[in-house]
């Protein structure tokens, strides 16, 4: 006898959900608290964020002698001029095995004050919904949350699929109902209308992922090698300027190499055969952000400062829409322009991914992005809360309420079909399932079949 193609739908769709319910309301939780940024922060820290306009700014260089001299032991890694007229300058130091947010009046040079860049409200909210603040090993395990999210809503959607009723239970929940009912009716309608948005946002997340991702970068976002052939480069890639409290370059740009400064020969041997230090830059930030104000890079840009004699200034911003994405990579001696990547440097698939990204965190269209990405998550929470309410009911005591194995007429194989492509294209996903295929075979030979509850 052979499986239902039903009933093992079903059973995949426990599996997924257990596993999945708790990422997934993190997920939406974190999602929700970042996705509002642009109005929590100035709210939040309006003491340190916003100044009252003045006439004249003090310069960049001005700026970074006076956090310097705040700051003597501490190393500056970062500028981030004012975005707008009453914004606040912000340096990133490192000092004493913390790094700083550091904030400067533009116009005055006054210090507003000090956040902890890892432990602020959205830094902590960013880094548990990558990585789950525990690096690599979270970073896996949201990725292998994402991919069986998918494995969860395809299997949903086939459970849900109306066999002889219509409208009430399937495309609303029938209120009338109380208990188990309720919920179920509940989980299947917001499953449903929520399905297409959630495999959008787990998709469009999973492009960031550390395995899935990074296979999926180099495979599909490529640039013609020419553009770097002109300048010497470092083992580097930029995407070690982006952490997971801190988003420095735009996707894209995550597998493209570091340039070198010309100057990376000033080590050089001195009289009587000693090393001499590297030198200094002579360029000055002042000037960096007038190349990058002359190249019209967009206001909400970073730069990154060099920490090694060949290490360059980069201009970079990650912008609400992306058409409007630089990175710009500047010499630290000679203040020439190493590399300027815009939009229209993008290949097709790097300018859909960040499409994605951009109406993932809700930034694409504004308040209206906001308010969809919002509904999305709280979907994300109500199904999730729904379909474990409907777990715990449905259990028998004392056991986990797997959902038995029926052998009626069966298309089995159309399940594996579906289950061994996704297992191929996400490939946690694929090793998981042998994993739990393995396990389930060890508790089907353990115990008889009972009947469905």
């Amino acid at each position: 006898m052979k499986t239902s193609f039903y009933n093992l739908a079903w059973r995949w769709h426990f599996y997924a959900g257990l596993f999945v319910a708790p990422f997934m309301i993190l997920l939406a939780l974190t999602g929700i608290i970042y996705l509002f940024k642009p109005q929590l922060d100035p709210w939040m820290y309006r003491d340190l964020l916003v100044v009252p306009v003045a006439e004249q700014r003090l310069s960049a260089d001005e700026l970074l002698l006076r956090t310097h001299n705040a700051y003597p032991r501490g190393v500056i890694g970062q500028y981030l001029p004012p975005s707008t007229a009453e914004r606040s300058s912000q340096f990133v130091v490192h000092a004493d095995g913390r790094e700083l947010n550091v904030f400067v009046n533009p116009y005055t040079g006054e210090l507003l004050g000090e956040q902890d860049a890892k432990w602020n409200l959205q830094a902590v909210a960013r880094a548990l919904h990558g990585e789950l603040m525990v690096g690599t090993v979270g970073d896996r395990l949201v990725e292998l949350a994402a991919g069986w999210g998918i494995v969860l809503v395809m299997s949903g959607l086939y459970l849900w699929w109306p066999r002889g009723t219509a409208g009430s239970g399937v495309l609303w929940p029938r209120w009338r109902s109380r208990g188990r009912a309720l919920w179920r009716d509940i989980h299947a309608v917001v499953g449903f209308w929520g399905a297409a948005l959630l495999l959008v946002m787990l998709l469009s997340g999973m492009t960031w992922t550390g395995f899935w991702g990074k296979q999926y970068a180099e495979v599909w976002n490529r640039f013609p090698d020419a553009m770097w052939n002109a300048m010497p480069k470092s083992d580097e890639q930029a995407g070690t300027l982006n952490q997971a409290h801190r988003q420095t370059v735009p996707w894209a740009m995550e597998n493209t190499p570091m340039p070198q400064s010309s100057g990376a020969h000033a080590e050089h041997m001195g009289h009587g055969g000693h090393m001499q230090m590297p030198a200094a830059p002579l360029v000055s930030l002042q000037s960096v952000v007038d190349t990058a104000t002359r190249l019209q890079v967009e206001p909400g840009y970073s730069i990154t400062l060099p920490t090694t004699a060949s290490g360059v200034f980069t201009v970079a911003v990650f912008a609400d829409d992306p058409r409007n994405d630089a990175t710009v990579h500047i010499d630290q001696y000679s203040g020439q322009v190493l590399a300027d990547v815009r939009w229209e440097h993008y290949g097709l698939v790097a300018r859909a991914t960040e499409t994605g990204v951009m109406l993932h965190e809700g930034k694409m269209f504004g308040p209206v992005n906001q308010i969809i990405v919002l509904l999305v998550c709280l979907m994300i929470l109500l199904s999730s809360v729904s379909g474990l309410v409907i777990w715990w009911k449905r259990r028998p005591q004392g056991k986990l309420g797997v959902p038995p194995l029926r052998h009626d007429l069966p298309r089995w194989r159309v399940a594996v079909g579906v289950m061994v492509a996704v297992g191929v294209a996400f490939p946690l996903v694929g090793v998981s399932l042998l994993l739990i295929w393995a396990v389930d075979q060890v508790l089907v030979r353990l115990r008889p079949p009972i009947e469905a509850i």
